[in-house]
């Protein structure tokens, strides 16, 4: 019986020159003062041969840190060893405001791209992404300052987090540099973008698909659950959780990586976002690779996380 078999090489980001690791390293708890500690993870993520990092201008007040801390804790590991930034397919995200919530105008998305430049002590970001959707902006306007920013060499490429599809297609009518990735929430907890046409417009578009809490928010698996969320058990994650685990005990993985595994076995080449910023479990995420699927044992997967038999 054919197997899904997965390939940890690198491949380009949508339809960018970017060559990016075929999972993603978040950033979004990547917080503290010891530069040496966060140096230490970074590391960590390259040996387990993720070269793609996901941050956030917004990643700070979560972890009761100012907005942008999570951005300048790299800017510091960069400072130290300028050598790491060359290693690093860099992606960021911006459009949320404290308190607003959203601005995808044209000044604040000028102003908040400059921002996170001089944060993270670098020249360009690799692909700028907008975190959520702002409905007061024009997606005309919207596009004429990123096509401006990648023109000005400030961002390689345009990327979009928690947009409907329509709100994708709507700023790809104005786009001349092109959309190259969407990031919805997607895991076994999460399938909608299975069946909102997500996927599907990504493969006919050749856009990548990034996909951030591949783990439910720590709800499945052995990784790093949300600080202050209580991990529910209920019949249906107690389901999923015992279907990875038997799948992933065939070769000898965790929870974690076989739930990474089933993500990156759709066409879609979803890229997961590994949040952990424990060492050992960014280095384990590499067991991912040795996961293997047949048809009926991905769809067995599905069904235990949707509760009822497909049609």
């Amino acid at each position: 019986m054919d197997h899904i078999a997965l390939s940890p090489e690198r491949r380009a980001l949508g339809k960018s020159h970017l060559m990016v690791s075929p999972m993603a390293w978040g950033m979004w708890r990547f917080a503290g003062d010891d530069v040496n500690a966060a140096r230490a993870k970074v590391e960590a993520a390259l040996a387990a041969g993720i070269n793609f990092f996901d941050t956030a201008d917004i990643y700070g007040p979560d972890n009761d840190e100012p907005f942008g801390a999570a951005e300048a804790l790299l800017g510091r590991v960069f400072a130290e060893s300028p050598a790491l930034r060359d290693q690093i397919v860099l992606a960021s995200k911006g459009g949320i405001r404290m308190g607003v919530p959203y601005d995808s105008s044209p000044a604040y998305i000028r102003a908040a791209v400059e921002a996170s430049l001089t944060r993270l002590g670098t020249e360009q970001i690799d692909l700028w992404q907008i975190h959520r959707p702002d409905m007061l902006s024009h997606p005309a306007e919207t596009a004429g300052v990123l096509d401006a920013l990648v023109g000005e060499g400030k961002i390689a490429a345009v990327g979009v987090s928690n947009h409907t599809n329509a709100q994708t297609s709507a700023l790809s009518r104005y786009l001349r540099a092109g959309i190259v990735s969407v990031q919805p929430e997607f895991s076994l907890l999460a399938t909608a973008p299975l069946f909102d046409g997500t996927l599907d417009r990504a493969m006919k578009h050749g856009v990548a698909v990034m996909a951030w809490s591949p783990l439910g928010q720590g709800r499945l698996g052995d990784g790093d659950p949300r600080p202050g969320r209580r991990v529910a058990v209920d019949t249906q994650i107690a389901g999923v959780q015992s279907a990875l685990l038997a799948h992933g005990e065939q070769y000898g993985v965790g929870i974690a990586a076989t739930a990474y595994a089933w993500i990156m076995a759709h066409p879609a080449g979803i890229i997961p976002i590994v949040g952990s910023q424990n060492s050992a479990r960014i280095a384990e995420s590499a067991d991912a690779y040795k996961v293997r699927f047949t048809r009926t044992e991905w769809y067995a997967i599905l069904t235990a996380a949707l509760g009822e038999n497909l049609p």
